[in-house]
């Protein structure tokens, strides 16, 4: 609980800090709370990833921080809007800290290490900070357009050929992150409503995962043996984060796009959309898996009772979630 608070007291810390110096205050702090939550009882693979995630997290800070000392008025965030080479600095290393490509090459990699808990919060709630703080350099239209498109695209092709459920959910991650991007150039409030939505999408994902202990696409049968509902409900929630309609996933994605034209980049828009295509093809993918995928290790019956109706309440408080949108949506 003690690191749950510091986690959480870090970030609000950072994106409220005034000076750049006090925000990289702030994510040091949040590292060093992260790190005791990532590692779980005589879990090696755990280990190792609190490692690498320790290694990348403490080199980026140091190269944020050599970023300030180069920048001597550290009271103004007004830097990051031009193209100088210190603001760029700045911009890769927030980038490299949320796991953004291209410097996204860290993330699926200390994702496959970690339980499901830890995966969930890095994430969502490790994203908040190096987003919001990357928020002050949106008037750079053509480097932020470069990062979304290739989030995108890097997401969508390595997330094709992948049997691992933790390095699918990274790789959606990067992928959500190339649209809260794109909305957070036009709207806080809109990224805020994005973030919002696929985090809780994502929690009810990774709450049956973790629930039945699914790790790989052969273990499906696993959760579905005995309940369709499940089935159903998961099936529901990887379409809702896809971004179908007529689910909650779907509006933020298309106010973004409606965003993104409104503000004359009507290529960007058309890109990005493209790109979504193939992240949604390894949604589809692991969809159908569920449903053709046959082995003969099976939950029981009271095991499934017990967790139907958490599942239910959960699945469904997400997924009728669709009039609120509208009504967001009407007053946006």
């Amino acid at each position: 609980m003690l690191f749950i608070n510091l986690l959480v007291s870090s970030t609000l810390f950072s994106i409220s800090a005034i000076t750049w110096f006090s925000a990289w205050i702030g994510l040091e702090m949040n590292l060093l709370s992260m790190l005791p939550l990532m590692k779980t009882k005589n879990s090696n693979l755990a280990a190792e990833a609190s490692i690498k995630y320790f290694i990348i997290q403490a080199m980026a800070s140091a190269t944020l921080l050599f970023s300030i000392i180069l920048f001597s008025n550290l009271n103004l965030f007004n830097f990051l809007n031009s193209p100088s080479l210190t603001s760029v600095m700045v911009n890769l290393t927030l980038i490299l800290k949320m796991g953004a490509a291209p410097l996204h090459f860290w993330l699926p990699e200390v994702v496959s290490g970690l339980g499901w808990g830890p995966i969930f919060t890095l994430l969502t709630w490790q994203k908040i900070a190096p987003m919001i703080l990357l928020s002050y350099s949106m008037k750079m239209i053509l480097f932020m357009s470069i990062i979304i498109i290739l989030s995108s695209l890097v997401s969508g092709i390595q997330g094709l050929n992948q049997t691992c459920l933790r390095k699918i959910m990274a790789y959606s991650s990067i992928n959500h992150m190339s649209w809260m991007m794109c909305a957070l150039m036009g709207s806080f409030n809109l990224w805020f409503y994005y973030f919002v939505i696929y985090s809780i999408t994502n929690l009810n994902i990774l709450l049956m995962l973790n629930k039945f202990r699914l790790f790989h696409f052969n273990q499906f049968s696993k959760m579905f043996a005995y309940n369709k509902k499940l089935k159903g409900f998961f099936m529901l929630n990887f379409i809702s984060l896809g971004g179908l309609p007529p689910f909650s996933g779907f509006l933020p994605k298309w106010m973004t796009i409606n965003l993104i034209i409104g503000m004359n980049y009507q290529i960007l828009g058309l890109i990005l959309t493209s790109l979504t295509l193939l992240s949604l093809f390894f949604y589809c993918r692991l969809m159908f898996s569920s449903l053709t995928l046959n082995t003969s290790e099976s939950l029981t019956l009271a095991q499934i009772n017990k967790l139907s109706i958490f599942f239910f309440l959960s699945n469904l408080f997400t997924l009728s979630m669709l009039p609120l949108c509208f009504i967001i949506a009407w007053f946006y």
